[in-house]
């Protein structure tokens, strides 16, 4: 009897340690991100301002006990960490999604159709691609107006290029396989091959980039808040949090530390996640 795929890929999954602990944090910021309203202590904007700036400690202010301190107007640093979590997911989710999708429309297009449609569209994506990402993400952002849901098109605007280079590369290669002319000889039409017949065996590649396009979204989504122009305050956002809190660098070191320590952590675990799943979907990759 054959052995189930799922259970071949977490066979060669679990081998990468580097990927089970991406996982394992990857499941734990879900878990934070899903019981954010229970796991965080107070609410990410109610403020004590007997309490503004207070260094993270067990000892209680007026009842209240700040586990990781306080920010510049005394809200609970914790509090707002677990919600930006929530936040930063959200933004990856949704961003990868809009590319994503985008993406291998444009990808199938390129690869089926030789000729003027694939010109038109690869030299679209390379013209996005000799933009520096953040700075095409900021000119989005600069036409459609500061804000999260706009961060997160432009973020999705800036990743779609590599999905459709990606899935264009996976189609012209499946095309040329014998099943898909098996396909066409059986009366398969274009719409049937695309997505039936050659877009679930260029999977593989497109499920590791989106992996990987989570820690690229939460990278930009900071570094739109950092500049003001993603999340708007007083939305706990890890990037709005690093700016609002950077005069006090020297003065008050876990307004700064913190929020960067959860980017540095979020990205990294989807980064070892990302590899761990290369590894385990890509036959040349396995030991």
């Amino acid at each position: 009897m054959s052995e189930s795929p799922w259970i071949e890929l977490w066979r060669d999954f679990r081998c990468n340690r580097g990927a089970l602990i991406g996982l394992a944090i990857v499941v734990a910021l879900v878990l934070c991100a899903v019981f954010a309203d229970l796991i965080a202590p107070y609410s990410p904007s109610e403020q004590y301002r007997d309490a503004t700036l207070h260094a993270p400690a067990w000892q209680p202010v007026n009842g209240h006990r700040f586990l990781l301190g306080t920010d510049p107007v005394g809200r609970d640093v914790l509090s707002r960490l677990v919600h930006g979590t929530r936040l930063s997911l959200a933004i990856g989710l949704v961003s990868v999604g809009l590319s994503l999708s985008g993406g291998v429309l444009l990808g199938l297009l390129a690869g089926f159709f030789r000729g003027g449609v694939e010109f038109t569209i690869m030299r679209l994506t390379d013209i996005m691609l000799a933009l520096p990402s953040l700075l095409l993400a900021v000119a989005v952002v600069a036409i459609l107006g500061p804000g999260l849901m706009n961060a997160m098109y432009a973020i999705a605007i800036v990743m779609l290029p590599h999905f459709v280079r990606l899935t264009r590369a996976a189609v012209i290669g499946e095309l040329a396989k014998d099943y898909v002319s098996a396909s066409r000889i059986a009366g398969a039409g274009t719409a049937r091959l695309m997505f039936d017949t050659v877009l679930p065996n260029c999977a593989a590649p497109l499920i590791v980039q989106a992996t990987l396009g989570f820690s690229a979204a939460i990278l930009d989504a900071a570094a739109l808040g950092f500049l003001g122009l993603g999340a708007q305050p007083p939305t706990p956002e890890w990037g709005s949090m690093l700016a609002s809190a950077l005069e006090f660098i020297q003065s008050a070191w876990w307004v700064v530390t913190l929020p960067g320590l959860a980017i540095l952590i979020s990205v990294l675990a989807f980064n070892l996640m990302g590899d761990g799943l290369r590894d385990a979907l890509d036959p040349k990759l396995k030991r």
